[in-house]
């Protein structure tokens, strides 16, 4: 799966990492890349933006609650 990671922070200072396919994929993005899960995904967001997780839709298990 193709993962992105949104340029704007959410409320709580989050850089949330979307599939390819999320219906909340932002305009404001950048490809992080190919990977079998989210939390690999996260882990690449995390070398640019340090508070980043995933999104509650599309990478619920890495979304912080």
């Amino acid at each position: 799966m193709v993962y992105y990671v949104n340029n704007n922070s959410d409320s709580k200072g989050n850089h949330e990492v979307h599939t390819s396919t999320c219906s909340y994929l932002p305009t404001n993005k950048k490809m992080l890349g190919d990977f079998s899960n989210c939390a690999d995904a996260v882990k690449e967001a995390k070398k640019t933006y340090s508070k980043s997780d995933g999104c509650y839709y599309c990478s619920n298990a890495c979304h912080s609650k």
